[in-house]
C-alpha cells in the first residue's frame, strides 16, 4: 500500500515555518484547479488495469486503494505536519488518544518496560496505570521534575521513554535533549507529546527525540471542530506505526483531515498571538494578591523556565493557576468568567477554561490526581486569540467577585 512521505528533515526558520504551514503538503495543482484541496469522501479507488492496481497495493507505486489505509486529503495533512516537525514522514489517527495508544501498543510488547512521568495527560496516564499492565508491560512513572530519577530508571533498562512537555495541566517542563541522551544510551525509543508546544514553539525531533505526536484536535486544528492525532518521525518507524494503524483501524476521516489541514494553515499566526496573550495573562495573575500560584513556563519564577528558554521559541497558549481560596474560590471565579467557555479541550481560537477534574484528568479519581501532583483547585486556562486586555479585564472582574 503506497503512502506518501515528505522526506523533509531540515529545521525551518520562523519565517519558513509560517510559509510551510500554508503551502507544505499541498499538491501543485488540485483537481479542476481548485485553490483548496477538496475532501475525498470516496472509500475506494478504481484502476483501469490489474498491473497498476497491484503495484499500488504492494507499495511499488503511489496511489490509493482504500481510505482506511490512505486518502489524498489525509495525506495532505500528514505531509504538512511532517514538514513542520522536520520529519521524514507522518501518519494520522482518528483522535489524539488513538495516536498515543497506537504508538504505545505498536512499539511495546509483553515484558517491555516504559519510563514516563506522573502528570501526563489523564488519558495517557490511564494507559500507563490501567491498560499497559494488563498486557504485561511495566510502566514506571517518575516525578515529573526529577530528571535524575528519570535517568536512573532509564539506566535500569527500558524499551521506551515517553515524555510530555510542557505537561497538561501543570505546565512542567522536561529537558528533552538531556533525557533523550540518557534514553538512547539505554537503547530506548523516545516519544514526545508536543501538543501544548506545537511545532511553532518546539521541535522535539531536532532535540533528539525519535517520534513526536500531537492531539491535532487542539492547536493544530485550532477551532474545536475536528478531532484527530498525528505522529511524525523517521520513515522506518512511521511505516511500522502506519501498518499497525491500518490494521487496527483508527484512521483519520477525510472531513476531519480537511478541517485540520485548514487549521494548520493559520497555526503560526494563531500561536504567535496565543503566546503573547498567555504571557500577559500569566504576568497579571502572578501579581494578583488573590492568586496563590501560576503555572506558566514563560514566568522567570517557573522552575522550568531556563529549560523552556533553551528548547522553546515561545511558551505556549495554556497556563493554569490556583487561587488562595482553594476549590471554592476557583469554582466561583470560573462561573463568573464572561469571555472563556467553561469547556474541555484547549488550543482553540476562543479561550477555554476548566479544572482538571472535568477536563484533562476527568478519567482519574481525586486520589489519582493528587498522586500526579494536580491540585483540585487548579484552573486550566487555554488562551484564545482575543485581545489580551479583554481577557485580563474579564479575569479581573471574576477574581474581584471573591470575598
Amino acid at each position: 500500500m503506497a503512502r506518501e512521505q515528505s522526506a523533509n528533515t531540515s529545521k525551518l526558520t520562523d519565517t519558513e515555518l509560517s510559509t510551510a504551514a500554508v503551502w507544505a503538503g499541498e499538491p501543485e495543482r488540485s483537481p479542476h484547479g481548485a485553490t483548496v484541496m477538496p475532501v475525498f469522501h470516496g472509500v475506494t479507488y478504481a484502476y483501469d488495469d490489474l498491473e497498476t492496481w497491484r503495484a499500488v497495493a504492494l507499495g511499488e507505486q503511489d496511489g490509493h486503494i482504500y481510505s482506511r489505509n490512505t486518502n489524498p486529503g489525509v495525506a495532505v495533512f500528514e505531509n504538512k505536519l511532517a514538514v513542520l516537525e522536520g520529519a521524514e514522514a507522518a501518519t494520522s489517527f482518528a483522535t489524539g488518544m488513538a495516536a498515543i495508544s497506537n504508538t504505545l501498543f505498536c512499539f511495546l510488547s509483553p515484558g517491555d518496560r516504559v519510563v514516563s512521568i506522573r502528570d501526563t495527560y489523564g488519558g495517557t496516564n490511564k494507559l500507563f496505570i490501567e491498560f499497559l499492565p494488563r498486557f504485561g508491560i511495566e510502566a514506571v512513572l517518575c516525578d515529573t521534575g526529577d530528571h535524575e530519577a528519570i535517568e536512573a530508571e532509564l539506566a535500569r533498562g527500558c524499551r521506551m521513554l515517553y515524555l510530555e512537555t510542557p505537561t497538561n495541566p501543570t505546565l512542567k517542563v522536561l529537558d528533552i535533549k538531556r533525557l533523550t541522551r540518557a534514553a538512547h544510551a539505554a537503547g530506548a525509543l523516545v516519544v514526545v507529546d508536543n501538543t501544548f508546544a506545537t511545532p511553532v514553539n518546539q521541535q522535539p525531533l531536532a532535540l533528539g527525540a525519535d517520534l513526536v505526536l500531537h492531539s491535532a484536535t487542539k492547536f493544530l486544528g485550532g477551532h474545536s471542530d475536528a478531532m484527530g492525532g498525528v505522529v511524525c518521525g523517521p520513515a522506518a518507524l512511521i511505516d511500522e506505526l502506519f501498518h499497525f494503524r491500518e490494521i487496527n483501524g483508527a484512521s483519520l476521516d477525510p472531513m476531519s483531515a480537511f478541517l485540520l489541514a485548514r487549521g494548520v494553515r493559520t497555526l503560526a499566526l494563531r500561536v504567535e498571538r496565543q503566546n503573547g496573550n498567555a504571557q500577559a495573562v500569566a504576568e497579571y495573575l502572578a501579581d494578583h494578591p488573590a492568586v496563590a500560584a501560576v503555572y506558566y513556563p514563560g514566568l522567570p519564577a517557573h522552575p522550568g523556565h531556563a529549560i523552556a528558554r533553551s528548547q522553546m521559541k515561545g511558551f505556549g497558549g495554556v497556563l493554569s493557576f490556583a487561587l488562595a481560596g482553594g476549590y471554592e474560590a476557583m469554582a466561583q471565579v470560573l462561573s463568573r468568567l464572561r469571555l472563556a467557555h467553561r469547556a474541555a479541550s484547549l488550543g482553540s481560537v476562543g479561550t477555554l477554561a476548566g479544572p482538571p477534574s472535568t477536563t484533562s484528568h476527568v478519567e482519574l479519581s481525586a486520589e489519582e490526581r493528587a498522586r500526579a501532583g494536580i491540585p483540585e483547585g487548579l484552573l486550566r486556562y487555554s488562551v484564545g486569540i482575543e485581545a489580551a486586555t479583554d481577557l485580563i479585564e474579564d479575569l479581573g472582574q471574576a477574581i474581584g467577585s471573591l470575598p
